[in-house]
């Protein structure tokens, strides 16, 4: 078998790390070239390799929950990625742990034979400086912009444009840009829509602003701009983990990333995801 795969475990987890063990032992069986990511390495006995160092391979496998999968999505950029479920809700990890080792040696003899599997492609974010030379890492959930901090005293006067046209501005603790996959995560905690993940579209929702429009759903193509304003540091972040800090007046241009998250193997129910949700 001429397929390169790489295997990622949720950190600090037994659980994971028997099943990277489980996966490298089958793979390897049939032929294939399996590595596992450096936290991994030591528990598992077998190469390892930085995360990012996968990006490449015919195929990566994400065992933990979604957090899991967005550290993953982010190293290896458009790699083909096979979620694994240990987690609580899973809209990206559509696969049980009990299924595992079908679903992801189908996978790997499928591209040995056919070069190819079916994907789902999800899009991601960027953030950029208007006037400044930054761009954050892309984003698969949501960008926030917001001030120096959430709560009182920390927001600042933030101004959204959609295609050049003002939609709303005002006093509020930040304004975020959500993808459908984002919908339902930091977008739903700030009063915004549910989006199916089969719909092409971004979700603008001012965060507890004074004086509030309602969230915004717009095409992915729209040209989104956040002027934020009336404080003296604010930040834009990209899935709660990169940051860029701002000096107020500033811009910030969003808009879909190059590259999309691409998916493999069974998708998760949506429905019964939200079942899940507190």
């Amino acid at each position: 078998m001429d397929v390169a795969v790489g295997i990622v475990a949720q950190r600090d987890n037994e659980r994971a790390q028997a099943l990277a063990a489980s996966l490298v032992d089958a793979l390897e069986r049939e032929g294939a070239s399996v590595v596992v990511d450096d936290a991994t390495g030591g528990a598992v006995g077998t190469s390892a390799v930085p995360v990012a160092a996968m990006a490449g391979r015919d195929l990566v496998v994400s065992i933990g929950g979604d957090g899991t999968l967005l550290f993953v999505a982010r190293e290896v950029g458009s790699t083909p990625i096979l979620g694994i479920n240990l987690g609580e809700v899973g809209f990206l990890n559509a696969v049980a742990p009990d299924d595992a080792l079908g679903v992801v040696t189908e996978l790997a003899t499928e591209l040995d034979e056919t070069g190819t599997v079916e994907e789902r492609e999800l899009a991601r974010l960027r953030a950029t400086g208007v006037e400044a030379d930054w761009t954050l890492e892309p984003a698969l959930n949501e960008i926030v912009v917001h001030g120096p901090r959430r709560g009182n005293g920390g927001g600042a006067t933030v101004g959204i444009d959609i295609n050049g046209q003002r939609y709303a501005e005002g006093h509020a603790d930040g304004v975020l840009v959500a993808t459908p996959t984002g919908s339902t995560a930091y977008n739903l905690s700030e009063g915004g829509p549910l989006v199916h993940p089969s719909a092409e579209a971004l979700v603008v929702a001012q965060m507890a602003a004074t004086e509030s429009m309602p969230p915004l759903v717009v095409e992915p193509t729209t040209e989104i701009t956040l002027t934020v304003s009336g404080t003296e540091t604010a930040y834009a972040i990209s899935d709660g983990r990169n940051r860029q800090r701002l000096d107020p007046p500033a811009e910030v241009s969003v808009s879909l990333a190059n590259e999309a998250v691409r998916l493999v193997g069974p998708q998760a129910n949506f429905f019964d995801g939200l079942d899940k949700l507190e």
